[in-house]
């Protein structure tokens, strides 16, 4: 009879290779199931400028250090979920005038612009016309190139006004 633990060792071996998986797929996991964010930098007229792709449970703060640095700017509109001191400082070295309402938590809220926040309704509208497309709306791809390569064909279509 064949032992299936020969050696008594209560795990199979570490493996030192780079990490693979869903994660680096950007596909989350959470208990709704399997989730993707799509983050945007767009430009006054609601054209995409450059995009990222996450997974569903990172929060928004976390990417957008990293795309807002790749665009120059003058003046950010965010929602509170991009409320933090970290980015907020960020934007000040760039620059750039956060327009960003203060999140519930905050102990002293800031002021920002309530009219110029308004227009925030451009970064809504450019969603729901990538959303428009089937598979941008319902990740088909399991690579991450794939549904980056999906999110790019989207926002070149707006551009195009197709």
């Amino acid at each position: 009879m064949a032992q299936p633990r020969q050696h008594h060792q209560p795990c199979p071996p570490t493996r030192r290779r780079r990490k693979r998986g869903a994660a680096a797929q950007g596909i989350g996991r959470s208990r709704g199931g399997l989730s993707t964010k799509c983050h945007l930098v767009v430009d006054a007229l609601g054209l995409p400028i450059t995009f990222e792709i996450t997974e569903g449970q990172r929060h928004d703060s976390k990417a957008a250090a990293q795309l807002v640095a790749r665009v120059l700017s003058q003046c950010l509109l965010a929602d509170k979920a991009y409320d933090s001191d970290d980015f907020r400082n960020a934007l000040a070295a760039q620059g750039c005038t956060p327009v960003i309402p203060s999140n519930g938590s905050r102990a002293q809220k800031l002021p920002y612009d309530q009219e110029l926040y308004k227009a925030r309704s451009e970064i809504e509208c450019t969603f729901n016309h990538l959303k428009q497309a089937r598979r941008f709306a319902t990740r088909y791809e399991k690579t991450l190139r794939n549904y980056a390569a999906i999110v790019a064909i989207g926002c070149a279509l707006l551009w195009l006004r197709i």
